[in-house]
């Protein structure tokens, strides 16, 4: 149950370079960097968790046209049922060349009854 797993299964059929946190290495010319957001435990009134909710920033970075990269991503978030909750232009980075665009999206998943914690 993560939603860094379900994004790269999700993402994997574009193509596209993908890393967590920063890109490693010489970077191509299009990539994709999952930036962690938040986990969220949704409380219910026994204080046991029902569900978790993990929300990832996906940063699109493009020296080409990220148009229609961007509708190709986000097309593949809600058809996979994964909730898209912002998306930003960051604008045009000038010493590298690159367009950064932000995708935040999250996910909520059931949480079995003692989420691997002792008692």
């Amino acid at each position: 149950m993560s939603i860094l797993s379900d994004l790269n299964e999700v993402l994997e059929p574009l193509h596209i370079p993908i890393e967590t946190g920063v890109f490693s290495g010489v970077p191509p010319d299009e990539y994709l960097v999952f930036i962690p957001l938040t986990d969220i435990f949704e409380v219910h009134a026994d204080n046991r968790p029902g569900f978790d909710v993990q929300e990832v920033r996906i940063s699109l970075f493009s020296k080409g046209n990220y148009q229609q990269r961007k509708r190709q991503i986000i097309t593949a978030l809600l058809n996979a049922d994964i909730t898209v909750t912002e998306r930003r232009y960051i604008g045009h980075e000038d010493d590298t060349g690159y367009h950064h665009y932000a995708i935040d999206c999250g996910k909520c998943y059931s949480v079995t009854p003692n989420y691997g914690l002792e008692e």
